[in-house]
């Protein structure tokens, strides 16, 4: 036995794939699943979450491999840290990332905590990405699969707990290949369709959210040309983000996009696309799992999750943030979002983007 690792359950398909190879391993796997939110109030739809069915789910998974199974109640901390930052950001005219906070308060920070309480030597979760040892210390390396890569959401994670995680997924070659492990293991979840909404906004509502949590922020504004016409009137900015074509409502012409949000005099802010590509971005609290020391250098940064990598350089600044200046212009770079650093496959770190021009 090489010793007990504690696996964060989810209920799907990857985590019960993890936790059924580090039994194979010969690890005694211990796991864990957290209950984020009210699963009375949830409202299940295909492919999203449903905290009372996913909590099931993991049970049942644990019951198969015959392993520990423990439901810690992290309610009031995920609502505090992810669904409130999330409302709030979306009335200060940003666009959030709610799966990072998630990861880096609730997951990497306080279930870690329990996984020690519980004796184990690591933590290991689904996710798509590669751990590595360099020269003695652990680095993060992109998932093998480009398709299934989640490193863009794993950037805050610190060199500290970086050395406590395991990823046993990150080496696949497809999702196929996971569910092919569950199905082997004769696991209830196999077949399991992937969520892809907010786990806490099942029913895709989320200017619903936003209205519910901060009403105030629900401020009916102009929507504006960049030559300063007006062109029409909005029910709250919380309903656009930067980069947005439809559902402007402004009828013919050529396409218009939302290429800024002006939350205090509640604009939406429109123009032609190529308004939208920015080179010069501005970052603020930069996690750095990278060597070396401030000074400029060549990477390649990702301004969102679905966007390829793309070549810059990058300043890091004593206060912790940084600037970035890339070799060509990116569209759909909005504040909120991160801006993450590779090289090649390595992550080298990132930030949350305040700024660009």
């Amino acid at each position: 036995m090489k010793g007990r690792i504690v696996v964060a359950m989810s209920g799907g398909v990857d985590s019960s794939a993890t936790a059924a190879l580090l039994q194979d391993d010969g690890w005694e796997v211990v796991g864990v699943t957290l209950q984020l939110y009210d699963h009375g109030q949830a409202v299940c739809r295909p492919n999203t979450c449903c905290a009372g069915k996913d909590i099931h789910d993991a049970r049942a998974v644990a019951d198969a491999l015959g392993i520990a199974h423990y439901v810690i109640d992290m309610e009031a901390t995920f609502r505090t840290e992810v669904v409130e930052a999330f409302a709030r950001t979306y009335a200060e005219g940003r666009t959030p990332i709610p799966c990072i906070d998630c990861n880096r308060t609730v997951k990497f920070r306080d279930l870690l905590g329990v996984a020690r309480d519980l004796g184990a030597c690591a933590l290991a979760t689904g996710h798509y990405v590669r751990r590595v040892e360099e020269r003695g210390r652990p680095a993060l390396l992109k998932g093998f699969d480009p398709a299934r890569d989640q490193s863009y959401f794993l950037f805050a994670t610190t060199v500290e707990q970086l050395d406590f995680l395991r990823f046993p997924l990150g080496g696949m070659a497809g999702k196929d290949e996971t569910r092919a492990i569950a199905a082997r293991h004769d696991l209830p979840v196999a077949a399991k369709r992937d969520s892809q909404d907010i786990c806490f906004v099942p029913d895709g509502d989320y200017a619903g959210l936003v209205q519910r949590l901060r009403p105030e922020a629900i401020r009916p504004g102009r929507i504006v040309h960049l030559d300063g016409r007006v062109l029409g009137r909005h029910a709250g900015i919380v309903h656009y983000t930067i980069g947005q074509r439809r559902g402007l409502g402004l009828g013919g012409g050529d396409p218009l996009y939302v290429v800024g949000l002006d939350a205090a005099q509640a604009l939406v802010i429109v123009g032609p696309r190529s308004a939208l590509g920015r080179r010069r971005i501005v970052l603020r609290d930069v996690n750095w799992l990278g060597d070396g020391d401030a000074g400029p250098e060549r990477v390649e940064v990702r301004v969102r999750s679905t966007r390829p990598p793309q070549p810059a350089i990058l300043e890091r600044n004593a206060d912790g943030g940084a600037r970035v200046l890339l070799d060509d212009p990116e569209q759909g770079v909005a504040p909120g979002q991160a801006c993450v650093f590779y090289r090649g496959e390595r992550v080298l770190g990132g930030g949350w983007i305040v700024a660009a021009d």
